[in-house]
């Protein structure tokens, strides 16, 4: 058998944020970023509540009129601009990245037009943004920024004050607060002058605010963080939503699949074995006539024929039992199932199957995961021209909180060293595969260049309370 290499599994779904790290030496290296961050998103925020204000209060004061409504709906469109200029903003603190919002809870058929044009007053996040780019923003952006730009000015300037302080004009020649300070602490600076009584309490200054700077930066990112994944983010019900979609379009694509495929059986049935049947049933009443007349020759002539439409109508039956659940699958399991099938296959089928998948996957899903393995272990041996397959099935473990509901993905792999060339098509069997799999939230991967090989990957989230079991 010709030797196939078991392709790789694909990326993991998107991992949860790192957690970020807060020792002093990973602080020092977020300094340049949080500096940029912290003095830059003052300039948002002053842009921010100067266009917002503008646009909401003027939708406000115009709502009576029909232009109103429209106003207010851009203004909270812009303020999710500003808000999302923020959250990328962000990134710039080594902070994990803020999810993005669910910006629409409405059916996908939901384009009415006024369905449209009110998306935004009817949703939360929308309205959160707004607040936070005219109200919430500029008041911590301000405060922010004065308390960065006072430490960074005292850290640079402090430290380095020995070396540009004598090129600044003294007037009368006379440094009053040095001499005060001298004065009021002759024990400590007594024997110093008055400049160096200046020089010595810049640095001081500068080394306190240089040796604190990573840690008031890192605060204050930390606060416009906080804020900004509780305004600007991603909610929990966002996830239960977004998986209520999911689930009903998978719904749906399951129901256009069976429906696709029960009209794919019956018209086979119709053009297959239902016309050899009725042509049977002629045979049969042309073998009677034959029989009452005692024409043995043309008798045997017709019981040949018959019998040859009889057996070709039995083929074509178990050809189309293949697309319904086989006994063996539901009493020994998917494992079983999968090997009977590469018994069966019209090439040799090499099988890397996890043993543990008869406890890990439901039967709806071992159900569909059968009919794809079968029907693309079909096509690779009449339209690909493969001589030999590799079929693997395992679980992936993902990291929670990375597909709601979801702690499992199954990886369903089949390789065939055909011709190549499958794609995914509108009306082709690969088409009602996909759409087989949508019906569990799953997906189809077809990688085949020209030349071979074809590598068909099916992968099928694996439901909490199921994977927990495997």
């Amino acid at each position: 058998m010709t030797s196939l290499s078991t392709p790789a599994s694909p990326a993991p779904l998107r991992p949860g944020p790192p957690r970020p790290v807060w020792s002093y030496g990973a602080l020092w290296r977020r300094v340049p970023g949080s500096a940029v961050y912290l003095l830059s998103v003052f300039a948002l925020a002053i842009a921010s509540v100067v266009v917002l204000a503008t646009l909401f209060w003027t939708g406000v004061g115009l709502l009576i009129l029909v232009i109103g409504l429209p106003i207010i709906v851009m203004a909270l469109l812009v303020a999710r601009g500003f808000g999302v200029a923020d959250r990328f903003l962000l990134r710039l603190t080594g902070l994990p990245a803020i999810v993005e919002p669910e910006w629409s809870h409405d059916a996908p058929d939901a384009d009415r037009f006024w369905m449209t044009l009110t998306r935004p007053v009817r949703n939360a996040h929308y309205w959160l943004s707004l607040v936070h780019g005219m109200i919430v923003s500029p008041i911590i952006s301000t405060v922010s920024f004065t308390i960065t730009t006072v430490w960074l000015s005292v850290s640079l300037g402090g430290l380095t004050y020995w070396f540009w302080g004598p090129f600044i004009p003294q007037g009368d020649g006379r440094s009053v607060w040095g001499d005060d300070v001298r004065n009021a602490l002759p024990l400590l600076f007594g024997a110093l002058s008055q400049s160096g009584v200046e020089v010595l309490l810049y640095v001081l200054a500068g080394v306190f605010c240089a040796a604190t700077l990573p840690w008031v930066l890192g605060a204050l990112t930390a606060m416009h963080h906080a804020i900004a994944g509780g305004m600007l983010g991603r909610w929990r019900s966002d996830d239960l939503a977004a998986q209520v979609r999911a689930e009903s379009l998978a719904r749906d694509a399951a129901v256009h699949a069976e429906d696709v495929a029960l009209r794919r059986l019956e018209r086979d049935i119709h053009d297959g074995p239902q016309q050899r049947l009725v042509r049977l049933q002629m045979d049969l009443a042309a073998l009677e006539r034959r029989a009452e007349a005692g024409d043995g020759d043309a008798a045997a002539s017709l019981a040949r024929e018959a019998r040859t439409h009889a057996k070709a109508a039995l083929d074509e039956l178990r050809a189309l039992s293949s697309g319904v659940a086989p006994p063996l699958l539901q009493d020994r399991g998917l494992v079983a199932a999968l090997g009977a099938l590469a018994v069966g296959s019209g090439l040799p089928v090499h099988l890397d199957i996890d043993p543990a998948l008869d406890e890990a996957v439901s039967p709806e899903i071992a159900r569909t995961i059968y009919f794809t393995v079968a029907e693309l272990l079909t096509n690779a041996v009449k339209h690909a021209g493969a001589t030999a397959a590799t079929v693997k099935a395992a679980q992936r473990p993902i990291e929670p909180g990375s597909a709601p509901g979801t702690t499992a993905m199954l990886d369903v792999w089949v390789v065939d060293n055909g011709r190549g060339g499958a794609h995914l098509a509108p009306g082709h069997g690969l088409d009602g595969l996909r759409d087989r799999l949508a019906g569990l939230r799953g997906e189809l991967v077809v990688q085949s260049p020209l030349g071979g090989p074809t590598t068909i990957g099916a992968h099928v989230p694996l439901p909490a309370r199921i994977a927990e079991q495997g």
